[in-house]
């Protein structure tokens, strides 16, 4: 969803700064400037370095909650049957983002949810400062990952809620940018 809402904004003409991590998407407009990391704590850096300046920020994908402590350069060979990672959070960004959002500056999150879809999404837009989410579903045949379309419901800060039919990703990037444009007035 990311490189599509990026797309339709750019189109929309927004400056558009996109980071993304290790993809093999493509994007090329002369307005969007593609920020490549690696990592979470990378991506932290980058999110906050340009937050400040933004009047909006999407968070279309969550890095992993966690990252291993200890990283190998080689392969690691069997030695036993069994194998201990030790893990430590990375840095929560929608939530750092969040504690410094503006009162002019809007922040769109993202819910990709199984179960307690509607109560976990609330949850998670209040805790993170967000103006509104957009809750996906797993139950949804077509939608989410690894297809071109998406089904997405949009619940916003004042508990509005919207529902909308499957659609193309680049159809749900121009409903998300609509509802946006609305947090402006």
């Amino acid at each position: 969803m990311g490189f599509a809402i990026a797309q339709q904004l750019a189109q929309a003409g927004a400056d558009v700064i996109l980071i993304a991590g290790p993809v093999s998407l493509s994007i090329h407009h002369p307005a969007i400037t593609r920020i490549n990391v690696r990592s979470a704590q990378q991506m932290h850096d980058i999110a906050m370095q340009y937050f400040t300046d933004c009047d909006a920020a999407i968070l279309s994908a969550a890095v992993a909650d966690f990252t291993p402590v200890t990283t190998y350069s080689e392969k690691i060979k069997e030695k036993s049957h069994e194998l201990t990672l030790t893990l430590r959070p990375n840095p929560d960004i929608a939530r750092e983002l969040g504690k410094i959002k503006k009162n002019n500056q809007v922040m769109v999150g993202f819910a990709l949810e199984t179960h307690n879809e509607f109560e976990f999404a609330r949850e998670k837009m209040k805790k993170k400062n967000f103006d509104f989410i957009v809750l996906n579903s797993l139950q949804d045949k077509g939608a989410g990952f690894g297809f071109d379309t998406n089904k997405v419901t949009f619940i916003d800060s004042q508990g509005h809620i919207e529902n909308f039919d499957l659609k193309s990703k680049n159809e749900v990037a121009t409903d998300i940018i609509n509802k946006l444009a609305l947090c402006f007035k």
